[in-house]
């Protein structure tokens, strides 16, 4: 069982209800992994929940989280025999990219982020955070009223033309049909575009479900990548989520050179629980990461597909 901690938070600071509950700590690998990790292989989508009293969340949130240390995950990347990282800013921090900066430099060369901005952020601001090793930004398609075509196309669009000089990727997590009423400003994007956690598909729906083929397609054109990532969120059949076999072969097939992978660690839990705030503490969800990189060689049985997953492919992307 693991050993839980009590967190004081800092609820003046933070906004957080306070509560009595003892917070558990971020999930570890409890499975062995079983197959050759290739050197310097790189976990492309993390988050680091720091101390609430250095790093306190945005007012609007949706979701509060229980806190992920830069200790805790070092130690998950050395049981999966990861080197490098890429953390990004989860939706909690809002524009507020300081708690992800302070992961990066605890893991040091080894690290990349990705940041959340709007349109207030100067450029000088952007200079810096390049500097720091920052390579992308994301963009929220799917929550808080912006999961509408109307409200997404002009956003994506916003984020392509501020990307296009300083050569960042843009990542969206967002859903299929969203990337099929983006699908055209993809293509013709002029930066990489990047999808999360399969492109937020449901494993239930099957192959044929709406705008799978349109973000296979981009895929397949060289035009986005996506990120094999969060499978728990696609599938309820966990712990080894084989319906999502289909899915994850399909989009390598198509072009294995447009493919990363990542934890998704802490596993945050933003869904909306009845009954529960968005101050309230939503526990991490319990995923063992080993048990999870062991599905890799299922979906993609050939080590060099492999090492370009891991490997070359987040090399290119976020300039390692």
């Amino acid at each position: 069982m693991l050993n839980r901690r009590s967190v004081l938070l800092a609820s003046l600071a933070a906004g957080v209800a306070m509560t009595n509950r003892a917070h558990a700590r971020a999930a570890q690998p409890a499975t062995p992994i079983n197959f050759d990790v290739p050197a310097h292989a790189c976990d492309c989508h993390t988050h680091i929940h720091g101390d609430v009293e250095k790093f306190p969340f945005f007012a609007g949130r949706v979701y509060t989280p229980e806190p992920a240390s830069p200790e805790e995950m070092a130690a998950l990347h050395k049981a999966l025999h990861i080197e490098r990282v890429v953390i990004v800013t989860p939706s909690v921090y809002g524009t507020d990219n300081s708690s992800t900066l302070f992961g990066m430099k605890a893991r040091g060369a080894t690290a990349r982020g990705v940041a959340v901005i709007d349109d207030k952020t100067p450029e000088s601001a952007l200079d810096t955070m390049h500097q720091d090793g920052f390579r992308g930004i994301r963009l929220n398609l799917a929550t808080g009223g912006v999961n509408d075509p109307n409200v997404g196309r002009p956003r994506f669009t916003a984020a392509v033309e501020r990307m296009r000089t300083r050569g960042w990727h843009v990542q969206l997590y967002t859903t299929l049909t969203m990337i099929s009423a983006i699908k055209d400003l993809v293509e013709t994007a002029p930066v990489p575009v990047v999808f999360d956690h399969f492109g937020g598909l449901d494993a239930s729906l099957g192959l044929e479900q709406p705008g799978f083929s349109d973000l296979v397609a981009l895929v397949k054109s060289g035009k986005a990548y996506v990120k094999i990532s969060g499978a728990y969120r696609s599938s309820k059949l966990a712990p080894d989520y084989q319906d999502m076999v289909p899915y994850a072969r399909a989009l390598i097939t198509a072009n294995a050179d447009r493919i990363v992978w990542g934890t998704d660690w802490p596993h945050p839990d933003s869904s909306r629980v009845e009954g529960r705030k968005p101050t309230d503490i939503a526990p991490l969800y319990q995923i063992d990461d080993g048990r999870l990189l062991n599905q890799l060689p299922v979906w993609a049985p050939d080590a060099e597909v492999r090492k370009k997953i891991l490997v070359d492919n987040p090399a290119r992307l976020y300039g390692f």
